[in-house]
């Protein structure tokens, strides 16, 4: 019998991709969304894609009743959870609204893992947990630190609520992957980031700038302590992110994990500026990107990149993509209308 998997925020943006990846490694999935910040149309791409029609539930994993009637549906074998409210300045904003909604979904989906038995759980983390590093690249050994957002305070909790309900319970197995920046599209320009109203991510404002959608773009700070002044991170391709989940998910239900609970960092190892982001961009599309320096944006560190050794040993997966391979790629899912 096929093995069923959760799929929360299933119409997001790595949630979709991943849809694509488990899928076509024979999986059965329902996909979960609230739709408050995603798009349906999402999911008619992932059909596409993999050929037939994807289950999907429109509901709140902050609605405990929805989520009892769902689990009770549904005999899962899995959940990832990616479902959660993720722009960081807009946490700095509205932090109870991020630690009401990112809080009580995540405690409201491992209350309906232990009440119906399912074993097995990936979760949706974040290198935000690290906070302002001292060090770089980081690892996963590095001990949690203050985060210059409620959205990464969050991620925290979330992480210290699954370790602490693992050492108590006993009941299930838990993977969380903890993604760098995940940017482009899939290869088939079906699906890719759609975010709703004006952008918050970097790539999809060039994108948009590019093609005229957006006036400029605002790159925020130029006197930070990098090379070019601007915030370094590592991009990783959202393909890439996708496989390392379809790659987890084999990991626990195959019984390969090493512990009750693993931490993963998911990067390239390579730390970009805005500004190479921007400035490689324009090289691979031949397009302009109309761009401005504004002051620096609340929330943000300087700089991140991953180590992403223990992946790349443990799960045998590694960062496969170049940048410009993924930067046309977005290109090519912002022009699909075209």
């Amino acid at each position: 019998m096929k093995k069923k998997i959760l799929v929360t925020g299933g119409c997001g943006y790595i949630g979709s991709h991943t849809l694509v990846e488990i899928i076509q490694a024979g999986y059965d999935v329902v996909a979960l969304d609230n739709l408050s910040n995603s798009d349906p149309s999402i999911l008619k791409g992932v059909e596409k894609i993999v050929g037939k029609g994807v289950p999907f539930v429109q509901a709140d994993c902050c609605d405990y009743d929805a989520m009892e009637r769902l689990f009770a549906e549904h005999n899962f074998d899995l959940v990832i959870h990616f479902a959660a409210s993720k722009k960081v300045g807009e946490s700095v904003k509205m932090p109870l609204h991020y630690y009401r909604n990112n809080l009580t979904s995540f405690m409201n989906i491992l209350d309906m893992m232990r009440k119906y038995s399912v074993k097995y759980f990936l979760f949706s983390s974040s290198c935000t947990v690290y906070g302002e590093p001292e060090t770089l690249p980081v690892h996963e050994g590095m001990p949690f630190r203050r985060t210059t957002s409620p959205y990464g305070r969050t991620k925290q909790f979330c992480e210290d609520i699954l370790r602490d309900s693992i050492e108590s319970y006993g009941e299930f197995k838990a993977i969380s992957l903890r993604y760098f920046n995940p940017i482009g599209a899939h290869p088939s320009a079906l699906i890719g980031e759609l975010p709703l109203g004006v952008p918050n991510n970097l790539l999809p404002y060039v994108t948009q700038t590019a093609l005229g959608i957006r006036e400029k773009l605002s790159i925020f700070g130029d006197d930070y302590p990098t090379p070019d002044g601007t915030n370094i991170r590592d991009y990783i391709d959202i393909n890439d992110l996708a496989r390392a989940h379809r790659i987890a998910v084999e990991r626990l239900l195959n019984e390969k994990t090493k512990s009750d609970y693993e931490v993963f960092n998911l990067g390239t190892g390579v730390g970009i500026s805005t500004l190479e982001i921007v400035k490689t961009f324009e090289k691979v599309t031949g397009v302009k990107v109309n761009y401005e320096m504004a002051p620096r944006r609340y929330g943000d560190i300087a700089a991140i990149w991953a180590d992403p050794a223990i992946a790349n040993n443990e799960l045998g997966w590694k960062a496969e993509k170049s940048l410009e391979e993924t930067l046309l790629s977005a290109w090519k899912w912002e022009n699909r209308t075209k």
